[in-house]
């Protein structure tokens, strides 16, 4: 499949800047993919389209405040994205970094000195004389969340809660699971009210789910890998709910790559024990593939000629999908991160 026919033109007043002051009032478009049927609802309905005995599957993992405002020793500003720590000792913690442009050498931000410079990889960032934790510390108090370059505004205090579920438990994501940011805790009382089984996964979120696609055809794109946690036991649910003809919602492009990258062998394993699945995965999702484990999906509208997109079009028929953007566009959803939602069931 050729990278082409991933793209779609999309009005910039539509990408939305900011999120809804009430997150499960954002808009949902519903695409029924035998029929191609679409219906315009509000996200709190979808409850409706849960029965007893489906399955709800979401990602718990947390954002870090990975971006940091630093300054040169030249007095110049420099913004550093935080990816994943690569070592700590009691005296030096090291993290790989992002950067924009090839400044090497000390950073400050406020009384702190940083160092910033280059390996076999790319770029790091060395703690020096700072224990794990005191990093920790640092990061949470010194850091702002990381929103994607198309918000185009600087991190506010309100998005250290609004770019978070509500479930998010386990710190590790440079990026929010989106998806599943539309869920309140009353709605998911709501739909667990009905007889749904609700379990949680974990996927840490990395620059994978953002890394552009620069091949023309799709096959020859290779993403990045990312930790994911299941239980045993989730995993077993999930069969047994197809198995009786229920369905399975998965929350967002995350949850389904952690869940259909167990089942497709699509990982590496990094210390499974008897109860729990722990691995990495670099599974790439796009048109052809045989979804194993989901059979409903709640996702947000994604970029053109991106990864997210290639996944939604896996899993409905390309025309019915794009039919459904175009129809998106028309009636002026919000489109992205902070954006309105879709469930394609």
């Amino acid at each position: 499949m050729e990278i082409t026919k991933l793209d779609y033109s999309l009005p910039c007043d539509l990408i939305a800047q900011r999120p809804l002051s009430k997150r499960d009032r954002a808009r949902l478009l519903v695409l029924h993919r035998d029929t191609g049927q679409i219906e315009h609802r509000l996200f709190f309905e979808i409850v409706e389209y849960f029965n007893k005995g489906d399955m709800l599957v979401i990602n718990n993992t947390k954002v870090i405040p990975a971006k940091l405002f630093c300054k040169k020793a030249s007095g110049g500003k420099i913004e550093v994205l935080l990816i994943r720590e690569k070592k700590s000792s009691p005296k030096e913690v090291v993290w790989e970094v992002m950067t924009k442009g090839s400044y090497e050498g000390d950073i400050l931000i406020d009384e702190y000195i940083i160092e910033l410079r280059k390996n076999c990889n790319g770029r790091e960032l060395v703690f020096k004389n700072m224990s794990y934790e005191d990093v920790r510390n640092f990061i949470k108090a010194k850091g702002s969340m990381p929103l994607p370059p198309y918000i185009k505004r600087q991190p506010e205090q309100s998005d250290k809660e609004n770019y978070q579920t509500v479930y998010a438990r386990f710190n590790g994501s440079i990026a929010a699971p989106t998806a599943g940011l539309h869920f309140t805790e009353e709605l998911l009382e709501r739909i667990k009210d009905k007889g749904v089984i609700l379990r949680e996964i974990t996927l840490h979120v990395g620059v994978g789910t953002f890394k552009p696609i620069k091949v023309k055809n799709l096959q020859e794109h290779e993403m990045d890998f990312e930790y994911f946690e299941i239980d045993k036991k989730v995993l077993n649910e999930t069969y047994e709910t197809r198995k009786k003809g229920k369905k399975v919602f998965s929350v967002g492009t995350t949850t389904t790559r952690a869940l259909e990258g167990y089942a497709s062998g699509q990982y590496e394993d990094n210390g499974s024990d008897e109860n729990k699945i722990k691995g990495t995965t670099n599974i790439f999702i796009y048109p052809g593939y045989e979804f194993k484990m989901i059979n409903a999906f709640i996702t947000n509208f994604h970029l053109p000629k991106s990864t997210p997109l290639a996944m939604v079009y896996a899993f409905c028929d390309i025309d019915k999908v794009k039919k459904a953007y175009t129809e998106a566009i028309e009636k002026q959803y919000r489109f992205f991160s902070y954006g309105d939602a879709m469930l394609i069931i």
